[in-house]
């Protein structure tokens, strides 16, 4: 039997999930400030979790005058 593709990849299991996991959803909604300690862990509110992407880098405009030479060495 071969195995599942996602397993074979070292970080294939640690993509971003939709569903949080109960004590997940509790830290989520201290951090909101929607629960207290003492609150029933049962019927808990939704939490929006969204997956947060990090900005890509601009290509900047301006290069130092190192990285120049390198860049025009490498053409020739």
């Amino acid at each position: 039997m071969s195995i599942d593709r996602s397993l074979k990849i070292k970080g294939a299991l640690s993509r971003h999930r939709n569903v949080l996991r109960r004590p997940e959803r509790v830290e989520q909604l201290k951090d909101e400030e929607r629960w207290a300690e003492g609150d029933a862990v049962l019927h808990l509110p939704k939490v929006a979790h969204r997956k947060s992407h990090a900005g890509k880098k601009a290509a900047t405009a301006e290069k130092t005058p190192a990285a120049e030479e390198k860049t025009e060495e490498a053409k020739e």
